[in-house]
């Protein structure tokens, strides 16, 4: 019974060493994927400030200036897009709003009544 107890600490203490090693390694490995200790690898977006005051932006190692995002905004709001979803939460909204502007006059006009 003593050999028994032993062999199976024994099995469990080396079960728990081998997850502890192998949870080091999976760390190691994600790290090492993800470049975190690689100098190599830039941040997804830079910005920089030139010497003459102007401010540079880069993502993902594309440069974007603002003349870019006006124009991204001035063809999103010639496209017009039709949103189901959004024209049918201001049609409720509108409607909760119509109820209870109704609700509070009909109350403050019992109100006034006696």
């Amino acid at each position: 019974m003593k050999m028994f107890m032993f062999k199976l600490f024994l099995l469990v203490s080396l079960m728990f060493v081998a997850v502890l090693f192998g949870m080091q390694k999976a760390n190691d490995g994600i790290h090492n994927m993800r470049g975190y200790e690689d100098s190599a690898y830039g941040g997804a977006l830079t910005v920089e400030q030139s010497d003459q005051g102007d401010i540079e932006a880069s993502l993902l190692g594309k440069e974007v200036s603002s003349h870019d995002l006006e124009a991204k905004k001035n063809q999103l709001e010639d496209m017009q897009v039709y949103n189901f979803f959004s024209s049918m939460g201001k049609g409720l909204s509108e409607g909760a709003q119509s109820i209870a502007e109704k609700g509070i006059d009909y109350l403050s006009g019992l109100i006034k009544e006696k």
